[in-house]
């Protein structure tokens, strides 16, 4: 493991903080990038997380089914469920 320099950063009267630079480059943090923040002892744990885009998930599964509409007619309710297991499979690989 790699020691890494400390820095001193301040909270803010909002209780806000910045991380340094050369931190958020480091992993990736751009503006809007989601942290799970959790206390231990007397630390404050930071960690960057990746939180799906449902909104967009929906509409490319809806995008598909719409296609499949198109092309073969009204689908049941398996078929949607089928249509739906195959692109959350797909997405997964």
């Amino acid at each position: 493991m790699v020691k890494e320099k400390a820095d001193i950063i301040v909270v803010s009267s909002k209780g806000q903080v910045v991380i340094p630079q050369e931190i958020r480059r480091k992993l990736g943090i751009m503006p809007k990038t989601k942290m799970l923040v959790y206390g231990y002892g007397d630390a404050v744990i930071l960690k960057k997380i990746e939180v799906p885009n449902v909104e967009k998930e929906l509409r490319e599964m809806y995008r598909r089914i719409n296609r499949r509409i198109a092309k073969y007619g009204e689908l049941t309710q398996e078929e949607i469920a089928e249509e739906i297991r195959k692109y959350r499979k797909a997405k997964r690989s």
